[in-house]
């Protein structure tokens, strides 16, 4: 009897993976409708008490508390917060037994997730429950492949990670209490000092851009989940606590985390899935020097590394700052632009990212608008010549991509030489020749030679450049030439 149970339960559940979608648009209207309700409701008495918004509840798909419709999350990027997981879906998947005790009795009020390991490193989860009081309880399963929900609801197949335990509502209140005391006591102490802090930091830093207030992340503090530094490999029915050891995964697997909210008519979390690595997490800012201020941009930086396609890590079109995640030697393509800016397109190796250590990674903006100018140095000449010698190639890949990522945009080449002013108006052919060299570079690499012009420097330019050379007022300027934007084509 028992074989034959399970052969109609299986078959129900393919059943029910057919027919599930004639029924999600019925289904959801009627949830949405419901929900929207209850989210009017609760806008009218903020704006009565002139508090501020609550945060935007994300509605957990239709069947998502089955196996079969898991939702795939994109690794270090919080989900949610959701709306309430409600009942056990149209199978009960997870049912403990005599011979696998550790599992949820049965599932109450739950969703499934799914996320794929892209690098090697260990499993971290972080979940954030709307309601403390909450009883959330969950499993991690590796997907074994074919049939792999099956094998979950025959139970033939093990949670790799368990975190069962009971609430202790008790020692929570408690700890909620005396924590809401500390806080309110650290801020009346913090107060009376915060702006002489804050002066002293200003005038540290000084001479660089002063940092933006950065928004702290959607991730809420976790209350339950899944840590590298946690010492429990697993909580069980009889035990209470928060938190389990991560678990090591491999690129290319999948696991799916079914979560499970034990209290009646409970609310949502937000859930985060990483992988740990020694990794290298600088802030990443834009910044426009000529305002003098941060400016956000639309941002996508896409992953070269482990096992599949392209991954994208970013894809932000109001990025304002924050730290981003990179894996050593993974490469990473960087794509970042704004209206009245150039765009900045970059291809590097993390692995030259930590090498240099720098905490913070700044781009500047460069505006696109007439009298933008760009000095050129690194540049070398053969001697009393236009001919281009060194490495070139690089110094001005740089600037090459700029224009071709806006071709609307013309500007001049006007080229320098260094000078004693003894044959003025030699040297004034001299940058000329120079200028027009460097133009014929850009038009042999895809540039349109009608969006170039090209000029020399002036008489008086080589006198004040003998003249402070001679001096011993700096020397000669490293600057070989300045790249300066005339306007926009009649086209644009």
């Amino acid at each position: 009897m028992k074989n034959i149970k399970q052969i109609f339960t299986a078959l129900l559940a393919l059943a029910i993976l057919m027919l599930g979608s004639s029924e999600a648009q019925a289904q959801n209207k009627k949830s949405t409708g419901k929900k929207t309700t209850t989210t009017t409701k609760t806008t009218k008495k903020k704006s009565k008490a002139a508090e501020p918004a609550a945060p935007s509840l994300v509605e957990l798909p239709y069947n998502s508390n089955d196996c079969l419709f898991a939702i795939p999350l994109t690794l270090d990027k919080p989900y949610g917060p959701t709306t309430a997981p409600d009942g056990a879906g149209r199978i009960q998947e997870i049912v403990a037994d005599k011979a696998h005790p550790n599992l949820f009795e049965r599932e109450h009020n739950s969703v499934w997730y799914k996320v794929t390991i892209p690098y090697n490193g260990q499993l971290e989860i972080r979940i954030a429950q709307n309601s403390q009081w909450d009883d959330y309880d969950f499993l991690v399963y590796r997907n074994t492949g074919a049939y792999f929900s099956n094998q979950v609801m025959l139970n033939k197949v093990n949670p790799v990670a368990v975190n069962l335990a009971n609430i202790d509502s008790a020692a929570m209140f408690k700890a909620v209490m005396g924590k809401n005391k500390q806080e309110k006591a650290s801020r009346n102490q913090e107060r009376p000092h915060s702006n002489t802090q804050q002066k002293g930091n200003k005038q540290a830093s000084s001479d660089l851009p002063e940092l933006p207030n950065i928004a702290p992340s959607a991730d809420a503090k976790p209350t339950i989940g899944m840590l590298i530094d946690a010492t429990d490999r697993m909580l069980t029915k009889k035990q209470t606590g928060n938190f389990i050891q991560s678990i090591p995964v491999r690129a290319g697997e999948e696991y799916y985390i079914v979560l499970d909210n034990n209290t009646p008519n409970g609310q949502g979390h937000t859930i985060t899935a990483t992988v740990h690595v020694d990794a290298y997490e600088p802030l990443l800012l834009f910044y426009d020097k000529r305002a003098r201020k941060y400016v956000d941009v639309n941002l996508m930086i896409l992953e070269r590394g482990g096992k599949g396609a392209e991954r994208p890590i970013v894809q932000d079109e109001h990025y304002r700052g924050g730290r981003i995640k990179f894996i050593p030697d993974f490469g990473y393509l960087l794509y970042a632009k704004k209206d009245g800016y150039f765009s900045i397109y970059k291809e590097f190796n993390s692995r030259e990212l930590m090498e240099k250590g720098d905490t913070v990674m700044l781009y500047n903006m460069e505006r696109t608008e007439r009298g933008s100018s760009f000095p050129v140095s690194g540049l070398y000449f053969e001697s009393g010549e236009a001919t281009m010698i060194g490495n070139y190639d690089s110094v001005l890949t740089e600037y090459l991509a700029m224009f071709r990522n806006h071709p609307e945009v013309t500007f001049l080449v006007k080229g320098y030489v260094q000078s004693y002013g003894v044959d003025a108006e030699a040297d004034m052919l001299l940058s000329l020749e120079r200028a027009k060299a460097i133009k014929q570079w850009f038009t042999k690499n895809g540039i349109d030679p009608k969006r170039i012009a090209t000029a020399g420097m002036t008489k008086n330019e080589i006198k004040r450049a003998a003249a402070a050379a001679l001096n011993d007022k700096g020397g000669f300027s490293s600057i070989r030439a300045e790249l300066i934007i005339t306007g926009k084509t009649a086209e644009q």
